[in-house]
């Protein structure tokens, strides 16, 4: 057909309000759900599913913005439950749905195709796509993080806490982290207190807890942390530089290579705790942020 633009029926089909599932895109845009992935993760670097679910959040999030309940924009965009939506919105944005968050409504895109009201979209030209790596590399740590917990969680409390590895040092600064309750509550504790430092905050408690109780300490923790990462690279912060009064006595660092520690010793603490876990017989994935993509996108990319 003359003038077609393949892309935008693409684009229609995943945005149509009755489309809720990869077959029902795909059947919009008279294509199967394999073609239509691929078509549309060629043309706009997004699987289809994942498209769909950022830019219904940031359509809620300019609704929460307009007066909108929490209840109605989490139905709006498609999920079955206010709970859901809520840790779906707190992951992306930072802030649960429910505060008022620092920017705007768009999320990181790879392809600069954001919400814009009332139904429309916006194409960002100008998108600095290399900031999604980052985000990606951050959403990563948090959820494997969760994961993680979560599976500690179903462990006898010997196991949780028996010293698999005396001695071991992550980091050398930071005592030894001989169990998977050190490594885990280490892994949290860790955001705990660079964000402290960053926002100038009090010095976290450094404290023993069970599972669940690290649940609600990463729960708290993740949140905040994204969002202050997001304000960073919004300000081009990365070069600045905070002098930490936490320390004794008062040191300097720089603000990326704050950022940079964190993801380097979380990724080895991470991989750590999957090594002690085979080591108490628990099968475990690899951890690999491919595979995590691909189940967070709801398909292969």
């Amino acid at each position: 057909m003359a003038g077609r633009d393949r892309l935008r029926e693409l684009l229609d089909a995943v945005l149509d309000e009755q489309h809720t599932s990869l077959e029902e895109m795909a059947g919009g845009a008279f294509a199967s759900p394999y073609h239509f992935s691929r078509q549309l993760s060629a043309g706009a670097g997004e699987p289809p599913v994942a498209m769909r679910r950022r830019v219904m959040l940031e359509r809620a999030a300019w609704q929460l913005r307009g007066g909108a309940s929490v209840t109605d924009a989490a139905f709006a965009a498609g999920y079955d439950s206010v709970e859901g939506f809520s840790r779906a919105f707190a992951r992306a944005f930072g802030h649960p749905p429910s505060e008022p968050g620092a920017g705007g409504h768009w999320l990181p895109a790879p392809n600069g195709i954001h919400f814009h009201p009332p139904t429309s979209l916006w194409v960002h030209t100008g998108e600095h796509t290399m900031t999604q790596p980052l985000d990606l590399l951050v959403h990563h740590d948090l959820d494997d993080t969760r994961e993680l917990i979560d599976l500690a969680k179903q462990l006898p409390d010997a196991d949780y806490r028996r010293e698999l590895r005396p001695g071991q040092l992550v980091s050398a600064w930071e005592g030894a982290e001989p169990s998977i309750a050190a490594v885990l509550e280490r892994t949290v504790f860790t955001k705990e207190v660079w964000l402290a430092a960053i926002l100038g905050e009090e010095h976290p408690a450094d404290r023993a807890d069970t599972p669940a109780d690290l649940v609600r300490r990463h729960d708290d923790v993740a949140p905040r942390w994204l969002e202050t990462v997001r304000d960073l690279g919004r300000r081009d912060a990365w070069d600045d530089r905070i002098v930490d009064a936490l320390c004794d006595p008062p040191e300097s660092f720089v603000v990326g290579s704050i950022l940079a520690d964190v993801l380097t010793f979380a990724a080895h603490r991470r991989l750590t705790v999957r090594a002690m876990l085979r080591d108490l017989g628990h099968e475990t994935d690899e951890g690999d942020p491919i595979t995590w993509l691909r189940r967070r996108s709801g398909g292969t990319p």
